[in-house]
């Protein structure tokens, strides 16, 4: 096995100190205990929760029924790729990594202790730390960053170019969301929103050779991205009416499963109404407005199966196979390529959206 690598005391990383308040600073390089890995960060994403986190979203910052999830100061982000330059006492066994290997680490470092995590389901571990978020896991927005102990780590194949393999948890996310609507060969599905996130949802959703995959999104450029993951039909809800044209393309009765990928209140309702009865309505974004519908459409209307998603639990190494073979036109996907140092003008491009899909940070 390679040598620890020689690094420096400190490294420069991205501080979020609370609302709108995100400051590029020097702090120490983590040290390392047992079982646990440092990596040199080569890519690190600004996913829509952390844009969403920033504009001061209630998930994040808490209101009236919930106590605030972030925890500042700390150092943001949960979407990365890197490369290994020291290991802990028995990390290298217990990973299958060494140095110079490059790597990811689920976004979640479950406890391994709790309810959810003894059923099987870490990804709803109580404590709930995801990096970027809480004090014991900081996140990738930095030059170095830390691999707890009880972390899911993977390698990563050198043939991926970093700035694409920084999309592999949001893909992860995607799978995800696409599992959760349990997809059959005679279903007709529509994916709300041509994000990074509903963008991988279509690349997802292809795989499972549905009937017909239909993509929504206000921005005719995304559709045509979504066009090249695997789309059957693409509307824009800004230029027709998207419940009649699904309507029409099936005999009147609907689709049969619906992901919303926007976070948007409109995108659920439009769902709601556009979905068949006995479908699937799966949830998968971070809202900063409430939402009202009338839910006697999901009962006694439609007898409908809600579903939530959250993070990837078990999708990783799907995620890295897709990027790996190809299977996405990731030089579509990401639009932008910044400097650590223009982290607060990616997550304006992200929170605007209008001009970007998904925006990656490098750090020096």
């Amino acid at each position: 096995m390679a040598e620890s690598k020689a690094l420096p005391d400190e490294m420069k990383s991205v501080i979020c100190f609370g609302p709108g308040d995100y400051r590029l600073e020097n702090i120490p390089i983590p040290t390392l205990e047992e079982g646990e890995v440092l990596i040199k960060v080569l890519a690190a994403g600004i996913c829509a929760g952390d844009a969403k986190c920033y504009a001061g979203a209630a998930l994040f910052w808490g209101d009236a029924s919930r106590t605030a999830y972030c925890e500042p100061p700390i150092t943001p982000g949960h979407e990365f790729v890197g490369e290994v330059v020291r290991l802990g006492p028995g990390a290298g066994e217990k990973y299958g990594l060494e140095i110079g290997d490059h790597c990811i680490s689920e976004q979640i470092v479950p406890c391994w202790d709790c309810r959810y995590c003894k059923r099987g389901s870490f990804h709803m571990c109580m404590p709930h730390d995801i990096y970027g978020f809480h004090q014991k896991t900081p996140g990738a927005m930095a030059e170095f960053m830390k691999f707890p102990a009880g972390s899911i780590n993977f390698k990563v194949p050198q043939s991926i170019p970093a700035w694409q393999a920084a999309y592999i948890e949001p893909l992860a996310c995607s799978i995800h969301a696409v599992e959760r609507g349990e997809i059959q060969f005679n279903h007709v599905v529509v994916i709300s929103g041509c994000g990074p996130l509903g963008l991988g949802m279509v690349a997802a959703a292809k795989q499972k050779s549905p009937a017909k995959l239909i993509a929504l999104d206000l921005f005719d450029w995304k559709l045509e991205v979504a066009r090249k993951c695997g789309a059957d039909v693409v509307l824009n809800p800004s230029k027709c009416d998207v419940v009649e044209e699904v309507k029409k393309l099936t005999d009147g009765y609907g689709c049969d499963v619906y992901i919303d990928a926007t976070g948007h209140p409109q995108s659920v309702k439009q769902g709601l109404l556009m979905i068949a009865k006995l479908g699937t309505f799966v949830e998968y974004s971070i809202f900063i407005k409430d939402t009202t519908v009338d839910w006697t459409i999901i009962g006694d209307t439609k007898e409908l199966n809600i579903h939530g998603g959250h993070l990837a639990p078990g999708t990783y190494p799907k995620a890295i196979s897709m990027v790996a073979q190809g299977l996405l036109p990731l030089e579509d996907i990401i639009t932008h390529r910044l400097p650590l140092s223009d982290v607060v003008k990616g997550i304006d491009l992200v929170n605007k959206s209008s001009h970007s899909i998904k925006v990656t940070l490098l750090p020096p």
